[in-house]
This record gives structure tokens, C-alpha cells and sequence, in this order.
């Protein structure tokens, strides 16, 4: 078989890793994975930067407060759309501050608000914890809760792995009971949509590119989503009427296929998609940026192609308020 394409600041990156001693990530208790991945932002992703605003909220949730944290480039703004984003990990690690460098320049970016969601982690809370906490946090937002400061006038749910997984997972509750305001788009990067069947690209990239299969496998485990149902595998759902996507996925990754899936069923759906393919790269590269320096052009493609369709709908948006 011939041997896939690998960027060489990719191969790099990997070759540190394969380096580094020490047990693997599944190797080891929940808390420490957590501590370790944390501890990696700053070797793998660059600072934060400058922002008008940036504050910490918490939200009430079905089990407690939610902590979250609003990032936006301006101090404050006039009322418009706003990003709900969902952290990747797994569903076991990962946090405010591991993707806080991603988070703001999405924010600066896109010149939107965007708020970051940190919902319960399995396994101390398998599913449907995350999903719970993440519709939650969806509504809350959708409300302009005056802790943001900012009047709301529509949703983009984002999010990387299993948190692009969440975005999905929200849409389609968002869709089906919808919220004060609409969702205007999606982005998942990179998302694990399907728990129910192995696809090719699971075995053909099982190891050596940075999310593996043993660790995919101990994600799972600690997750206990039921792999049948759509609020863990929503690739099985319905897709018609959910809102236009912008679809990345990374063609090193053990889970690529299922993105790949996921953006033809939408178009299959009748939903409007983009997708984006980040070749010769690794699941994880949004917070990879430093490390993998060509990541900050899959990331631009993805938030530019994000940025039309946030035009457009808030385009039709006012047109339709117009008419009225």
C-alpha cells in the first residue's frame, strides 16, 4: 500500500512525540491525562493574544453550574451572532484553558463573540452528561444572558472531536426544539460522528499519528455513550433542516471517514455544506498551531469559508426582518 502524505512540520511534530518517554495517554488515570494534555498547549499552540474581552461565566445546567469563558476581540458590540464552542478530548480531558488560544483566534477572526463551554467529563460523568450541558449552554446563549453582555441574535455551534461531535449533537436538538434564537451554522472539525461501525480509516491510521486506536477505544470506554443513539452517533439521525456546515477533517486520522460521512450525508440531506480536508495532517492540528505552523492555514480556510455563510444568513436575516 502507499505510504500516505505526511506535511514534513507533521512528520516533525510526530517524530517528537514517538521521542518522548513516558506512558501513553491511555496508559493512564483520567486526572493525569488531563494535567498532561493541558501542559501541552504551551509546547503545541501559541499564547492567547490580545482581546477586548475576556471573562469567565458560569451557567446553569441540569447538574450544577457550567463553567464557561467569553472571548471577543471588542469590548462591546452591537447585537448579532455569537459562537458556542465545545472543547475536543475525548469527553474525558480537555478544558477552557487547553483550546483558550484557539478560542481567541477564532474570536478575532470571525470579529465575533465566541463562548467556550466546559461541560462534565467522563468518567466521573459518562454521557449523557456532555450533551446535557452543551444544549444547556446553547440555550443559555441564546437567551443574551446580561453576564455576556452582548444581545444575541443567532447561534454558529463549533467545536473539535468531541466537541465537534457536541455541535452536532446540539444542532439537531436545536433544530428539533429550537431556541430563542436560531443556529446559522456549524462548524465541526474533525468530529466523530458515527460510535456504531469501524470505517476504513480507523485501521489504516490505528497508530502512530497522535490520536490512536487504543486511546480512541479508552475515550470510549469512558464515555459509555450508547453507540446506537444520535446523541452519541448523530450521523444516524435525521440530517434534514439542520443548519449549513462547514465540515474539516484531517486525512491522517483514525476517525476521518466518519467526518468525510458526515459532510455527505448533510449534502445528501439537502443541507448546505462545505468540505474541507486538512491533507498530510493530524486529528487535534486547531491546537497544534505552533507546533504544526501549516495548521494556521487549515484553520483560516475553515473560519473563511465559515465567515460566508455567517454573512449570507444574517444577510437573509435582515432581509426578512425588512419585509415584515
Amino acid at each position: 500500500m502507499t505510504e500516505p502524505f505526511v506535511r514534513p512540520d507533521t512528520r516533525g511534530f510526530l517524530d517528537y512525540l514517538a521521542a518522548m518517554p513516558g506512558p501513553k495517554m491511555h496508559e493512564i488515570e483520567a486526572p493525569a491525562a488531563r494535567a498532561l494534555y493541558t501542559m501541552m498547549k504551551d509546547v503545541a499552540d501559541p499564547p492567547i493574544g490580545e482581546l477586548g474581552a475576556m471573562l469567565d461565566l458560569a451557567i446553569a445546567g441540569p447538574a450544577g453550574d457550567i463553567p464557561a469563558r467569553l472571548f471577543d476581540p471588542r469590548a462591546s458590540r452591537e447585537p448579532g451572532p455569537a459562537v458556542v464552542f465545545f472543547h475536543g478530548g475525548g469527553f474525558v480531558i480537555g478544558d477552557l484553558d487547553s483550546h483558550a488560544s484557539f478560542t481567541a483566534e477564532m474570536a478575532r477572526v470571525l470579529d465575533l463573540p465566541v463562548i467556550a463551554v466546559d461541560y462534565r467529563l467522563a468518567p466521573e460523568f459518562p454521557w449523557p452528561a456532555a450533551p446535557d450541558d452543551c444544549e444547556a449552554a446553547a440555550r443559555w446563549v441564546a437567551g443574551s444572558p446580561g453576564e455576556i453582555g452582548r444581545s444575541v441574535t443567532s447561534l454558529i455551534l463549533a467545536g473539535d472531536s468531541a466537541g465537534g461531535n457536541l455541535a452536532i449533537v446540539t444542532a439537531a436538538a436545536l433544530r428539533d426544539d429550537p431556541a430563542a434564537v436560531p443556529v446559522i451554522a456549524q462548524l465541526p472539525f474533525y468530529p466523530a460522528t458515527d460510535a456504531s461501525k469501524e470505517y476504513p480509516s480507523y485501521t489504516e491510521f490505528a497508530d502512530g499519528y497522535l490520536l490512536t486506536r487504543d486511546s480512541m477505544e479508552w475515550f470510549m470506554a469512558a464515555y459509555q455513550g450508547e453507540v446506537d443513539h444520535i446523541r452519541s452517533s448523530p450521523l444516524l439521525g435525521d440530517l434534514a433542516g439542520m443548519p449549513p456546515a462547514v465540515v474539516v477533517t484531517a486525512s491522517l486520522d483514525p476517525i476521518r471517514d466518519q467526518g468525510r460521512a458526515y459532510a455527505a450525508a448533510l449534502a445528501q440531506a439537502g443541507v448546505p455544506v462545505v468540505f474541507r480536508e486538512a491533507r498530510g495532517n493530524i486529528h487535534g492540528f486547531i491546537t497544534l498551531r505552533k507546533a504544526i505552523p501549516s495548521s494556521i492555514g487549515d484553520v483560516m480556510g475553515a473560519l473563511a469559508a465559515l465567515k460566508d455563510i455567517i454573512v449570507e444568513a444574517e444577510g437573509d436575516r435582515v432581509m426578512a426582518q425588512a419585509a415584515e
